[in-house]
């Protein structure tokens, strides 16, 4: 009989948690659910949120998450660091693309930055692919100049270079059973 659960992971836990930890040992938070994703981005305050959807993309998230977690050795980052993973957390991941970012196109992985409830800098998959991590790293670190005022960076220097990165190709991911 086939599993109609469609809300299940797409790729196995266990093969995707390198992945995962790469961001939160950056210090990203999870958004693990719809109540995660309303907490951290229902907001009435002037802080600036980094919203980070995760994937198993080798070519854009092989690049996104190492730019990411390097242009948060920066002088200044967002005040808040939070993280979806695209076909792992769907319930989360519905509920950002609905609420928080209508009419954008589905992407992963995506990068945005919000000040309250305003989308004020936003990078999307075609904006990551064919760029390296150091271009990504740069492009985000200007931004972060621009829009934040919170001292970085995000973890000491001598953490970020023992932080784990996850290098795979995201078609050598097993899918989950």
């Amino acid at each position: 009989m086939f599993n109609l659960n469609l809300r299940q992971p797409t790729y196995d836990p266990v093969a995707v948690q390198p992945m995962r930890d790469e961001l939160t040992g950056a210090g990203f938070s999870e958004m693990l659910t719809p109540e995660d994703v309303h907490k951290y981005l229902d907001r009435n305050d002037e802080k600036t949120v980094l919203v980070m959807i995760n994937s198993v993309c080798g070519c854009a998230a092989g690049s996104a998450r190492p730019g990411v977690t390097l242009a948060l050795q920066n002088q200044f980052i967002p005040d808040v660091l939070v993280t979806s993973f695209a076909g792992q957390d769907k319930d989360a991941i519905d509920e950002l693309r609905h609420k928080y970012f209508p009419g954008i196109p589905p992407s992963s992985p995506f990068i945005a930055l919000f000040r309250g409830n305003e989308i004020i800098y936003l990078m999307q998959r075609y904006d990551i692919e064919g760029k390296s991590a150091d271009m990504v790293a740069g492009e985000l670190a200007t931004a972060f100049n621009l829009y934040c005022t919170k001292e970085g960076p995000s973890i000491s220097p001598e953490e970020f270079a023992n932080l784990p990165q996850a290098r795979m190709c995201g078609s050598k991911v097993p899918l989950a059973k």
